[in-house]
């Protein structure tokens, strides 16, 4: 028996503009964007993946946008009501949840015999070969989940499926971040990430999941190219059944790999940024667990390589010069793994402010990346007197230390993560201190000084944890402190250097 229409019933978190919660369907949720805020979840995996689900239904539903002019349109007039409606109506029995033929997102032709426990749709959960810190489900009695968390999960599932174990394929996007700018209302969100498709061609065989029969198993064709922008963003990297329980809750599904995506002629997914490898060419910019993403904040940034996300360049093409029209903040997240190994090392969200400048003002990512350098490159001093630190430290004769020995070493000094800690902050103050009649000389000479003290108090941080210590660690303190202090007496020059022209504007 059909139940649990996606359409009709409450499974998508959103917070309205008046800060109230509630769930809805997706065709509430379209039709009320300009009245919603934002869509939230304590996942960030559900969150970004709840968002590439809709722009899949609204690319099929508008069957566009097709170019800039029609774009704009959407974001002026907004999202035409009546062609969501017919459009929802038209499929609508491919929207349940559960159904003998089509249940959605899900193939109805997995063996009965691949039976998993519900937390395999989860990255957050247990599952029987991967095990999550800090999460204590048993699989073997994992109890039960409603059906709107199982739908959301089957979402999420389509965007952040990884590698490894019975040779499943990842999801075409798992390993990079994405990127949405939030507008004022989810309908501008929306609007902003809405890339036009680069012709009519892509449009007419861009199909999304729902609008294609289930697969009969296994797959004749195991893997492919994705046709648009529907189809990646409804990928089915897994083949998946919900187990219904006469109470209408699911404890277990049947799981088995699913669709491998192809992406042998590169073509860059919209919500990420990339960079250039002198090795490997053109790459995703990904989560690293010892960084933090404000460091990569430069790839966010658009400029004439076209290497920032194409969500975010779009979104200042729709908004032009009217800083009314920008995106307010930009939402930053995904997950990171290492394969082949099949575990996810962390999951991860941070929002960040888009000052109207850095949307607006010409050669400001080179101007970013500057800055961010010059701020590597005061850490690679602080990195060469620690390295140097733990190698006097260590030499209480003639035989070197081990050179494991003297990572291990550094990696217990403090000080480097204190550093980015207390960077951070001012970075954030400097990204504030941009606006369109401010000099960017000016602004650099700000953050040398920043990088300066901050530097400068790191290393006396540790010079203080270390001068109780006995004489073989003082010595080895006086030994390594030659990278900090040229860096220091560098910084200075550069600052008395900046600071007449600062003066004299």
């Amino acid at each position: 028996m059909s139940r649990f229409n996606l359409i009709d019933e409450k499974w998508i978190p959103v917070r309205f503009l008046n800060g109230s919660r509630e769930e809805l369907g997706i065709q509430d949720t379209l039709l009320q964007a300009k009245e919603i805020a934002a869509i939230e979840d304590p996942s960030p995996l559900v969150v970004a993946s709840l968002h590439r689900f809709l722009l899949a239904v609204l690319y099929r539903a508008l069957e566009g946008p097709t170019d800039i002019d029609q774009a704009k349109k959407l974001f002026r007039d907004g999202l035409p009501r009546e062609k969501i409606r017919a459009y929802l109506e038209k499929w609508r029995d491919r929207f349940w949840l559960f159904h003998e033929k089509f249940p959605f997102g899900q193939n109805p032709h997995v063996p009965k015999n691949e039976i998993e426990p519900w937390t395999k749709l989860t990255a957050e959960f247990n599952a029987t070969s991967n095990k999550v810190l800090f999460d204590h489900t048993d699989t073997t009695r994992p109890g039960t989940r409603e059906p709107m968390e199982c739908a959301r999960w089957l979402i999420a599932t389509m965007s952040f499926s990884i590698a490894g174990g019975r040779g499943y394929y990842p999801s075409p996007s798992p390993n990079a971040i994405m990127c949405i700018p939030l507008g004022a209302n989810l309908h501008n969100t929306f609007c902003h990430a809405l890339i036009p498709y680069p012709n009519r061609e892509v449009l007419q065989g861009d199909l999304a999941l729902w609008e294609r029969n289930p697969e009969v198993l296994p797959l004749a064709e195991p893997k492919r190219m994705a046709a648009g922008y529907a189809d990646l963003y409804s990928w089915q990297p897994r083949m998946i059944h919900l187990e219904e329980l006469l109470s209408g809750a699911v404890a277990s599904v049947r799981f088995v790999a699913g669709l491998g995506f192809d992406n042998s002629s590169k073509q860059p997914d919209p919500m990420q940024p990339y960079k250039v490898d002198p090795t490997y060419g053109k790459l995703p910019v990904q989560f690293r667990e010892e960084r933090g993403t404000w460091r990569d904040l430069d790839s966010l940034l658009p400029d004439d390589t076209g290497l920032a996300p194409q969500t975010i360049q779009h979104a200042l093409r729709l908004a032009g010069r009217n800083p009314t029209l920008l995106p307010k903040s930009v939402l930053v997240l995904g997950l990171r793994y290492s394969p082949p190994s099949a575990n996810v090392d962390f999951w991860r969200m941070e929002q960040f402010v888009f000052p109207v400048s850095l949307a607006t003002k010409d050669g400001i990512r080179s101007e970013v990346t500057t800055l961010l350098t010059c701020a590597e490159e005061s850490q690679k001093s602080l990195w060469m007197s620690s390295n140097a630190f733990a190698r006097a430290l260590l030499s209480r004769g003639d035989r070197p230390p081990d050179k494991k020995d003297i990572r291990s070493v550094v990696q217990q000094m403090p000080v480097h993560s204190w550093y980015w800690s207390a960077l951070e902050g001012r970075f954030q103050e400097v990204l504030h201190a941009y606006t369109l009649d401010r000099d960017s000389e000016d602004i650099r000479c700000q953050w040398l000084i920043s990088v300066r003290a901050v530097l400068k108090q790191a290393w006396e941080q540790h010079r203080n944890s270390v001068s109780m210590g006995d004489a073989w660690a003082i010595r080895a303190l006086v030994k390594a402190e030659g990278p900090v202090r040229a860096k220091l007496k560098e910084l200075d020059e550069e600052i008395l250097r900046l600071t007449p022209a600062r003066e004299e504007a």
